[in-house]
């Protein structure tokens, strides 16, 4: 079991003598930023949704013009083609694991700026490579920075809103992360088809850049913990009284802490508990089979269908639709999902395995999307059809990650939450850069048909986990050796 130290803090049983606690001016404080005006704090909403849009863009915008880039760098292998699209979601997976607790020390603002300022560095070193190897490398540094507007987004709208508002800022939020795979092939390949594959990396630092000066110019520090360290500082430097103490003082971690709670305690939750390795497990895969569909768009649509490159771009607007309208219907039925079966089994209090009917109802649509897409681009059926297959496949990946995340979050607590999360969102950004490395061998082997249907099998051979866990969820949560939040 991981030691109850390690939630905590290193000092919290450490007493300053003749402590003075500095907090609040009370409840209505315009200092806290859960006070700030309306405008003020729905600005800071929409500049972390729209840093987190622009660095979501950069995994899939160089995906149409693919072809170009293996031209110039001289690429030759089906493996480094693949990886020049997708090592940037290795770097989204591990550079925020060592960035975004920083955020705990020095505060929120200074790491967005100077992730922000990162990403745009090295995704000019991508647009200025002259070898596969200079673009590899900014490729997987520009992703571990790109990745801190999502790691910190929640934090952030956590500091700065209230619980009854907080799911509509993160609805807000999400749109960013959602539409950037989407919008970012769209554009490039438009960019690619005129300008050339290096302006895709140019328009990306270009709007990185403009996003990270407005950043500057409207974003304040909204980590409480932070502010009231600096509001006790400025006390102790203007009335001498050297007793005074933030009353978040005592929740500092030593470094090797922080590093046990990033690194070491996720991978322990993940393998002590079945419930988040399978769940895990069956994010990893749609999440990888998702990127496996970017990279292979171009040779499907340009080779099957003819499509040129900036037309290409375009049919990653089925992913998109999908998803956007996935998240209009989640919204609507998630809470009525949940009323309704708190009625019917006579319960007060939501199990967290409700949050599974809808994965339930709705993930079995990742399979078919994938063999209508399969054997439709096969067959060359009319461009449309393939089209419809990713819709069916996108409305089904949203209705297997979004539930997914929920669920982890209502079995863990608070406490293990975030641990619990981090495991799952690194399996699945591991997946997503490894997992279309055998897109080409699969689809040489048994073609668009019978390749994307063992894919389709292999989405649909988990569809009975969470209905065995919606079933016995309850009894695995009350026999781990885990604790967690949903058993309590």
């Amino acid at each position: 079991m991981i030691p109850r130290q390690l939630e905590k803090g290193s000092i919290e049983d450490s007493v300053f003598p003749e402590t003075e606690i500095v907090d609040w001016d009370g409840d209505d404080d315009p200092t806290n930023p859960r006070n700030w005006p309306g405008s003020k704090r729905w600005a800071h909403v929409v500049i972390i949704s729209i840093l987190a849009l622009i660095t979501n863009m950069a995994p899939t915008m160089c995906a149409p013009g693919i072809k170009e880039i293996e031209a110039d760098l001289n690429i030759a292998s089906n493996v480094a083609s693949t990886l020049a699209v997708t090592l940037y979601v290795l770097g989204i997976a591990i550079g925020p694991m060592f960035i975004s607790p920083l955020s705990e020390i020095y505060g929120r603002v200074p790491i967005y700026h100077g992730a922000n300022v990162m990403f745009v560095a090295f995704i000019l070193g991508n647009a200025l490579s002259r070898s596969l190897a200079q673009f590899l490398v900014f490729r997987f540094l520009s992703g571990c920075a790109g990745g801190t507007p999502m790691a910190l987004g929640g934090r952030t709208i956590a500091d700065i809103t209230t619980i009854q508002k907080r799911a509509a800022a993160m609805a807000l939020f999400s749109m960013g992360p959602l539409a950037g795979p989407v919008l970012g092939p769209v554009i490039g390949g438009f960019v690619a088809a005129g300008p050339g594959w290096r302006w895709t990396f140019w328009l990306l630092a270009i709007l990185g850049g403009v996003a990270g000066v407005t950043a500057l110019m409207v974003m304040r520090e909204t980590h409480p913990k932070v502010i009231l360290e600096r509001k006790a500082a400025r006390l102790r430097a203007t009335t001498g009284k050297l007793h005074l103490r933030s009353k978040h003082a005592n929740t500092s971690l030593l470094p090797s802490q922080v590093l046990v709670r990033v690194l070491i305690w996720p991978t322990m939750l993940l393998f002590q508990s079945p419930i988040l390795l399978v769940i895990s497990l069956y994010v990893a895969l749609v999440f990888g089979v998702m990127f496996l569909l970017f990279t292979t768009f171009p040779s499907v649509f340009e080779g099957q269908y003819g499509f040129s490159t900036s037309i290409s771009g375009l049919v990653y607007l089925g992913l998109g639709v999908a998803l956007v309208a996935s998240m209009f219907l989640f919204n609507v039925l998630n809470g009525r999902v949940q009323a309704a079966r708190m009625k019917a089994d006579g319960v007060q209090q939501a199990r967290p395995e409700y949050r599974l009917l809808l994965m339930i109802w709705f993930s079995p649509f990742v399979g078919l999307g994938l063999i209508i897409y399969g054997w439709t681009a096969y067959y060359k059926v009319h461009w449309i059809v393939p089209i419809i297959g990713t819709v069916f496949m996108g409305f089904g990946a949203f209705f297997v990650i979004m539930p997914a995340q929920l669920y982890l979050v209502d079995v863990f607590g608070s406490q293990a939450a975030a641990s619990a999360l981090g495991a799952n969102n690194l399996l699945r950004y591991v997946s997503s850069t490894f997992l279309p490395l055998a897109g080409a061998p699969i689809y040489h082997s048994l073609n668009y048909g019978w390749g994307n249907t063992l894919l389709g099998l292999l989405a649909l051979a988990f569809v009975p986990g969470p209905l065995l866990f919606y079933r016995y969820g309850e009894r695995l949560r009350a026999k781990s050796s885990v604790k967690l939040g949903g058993s309590s």
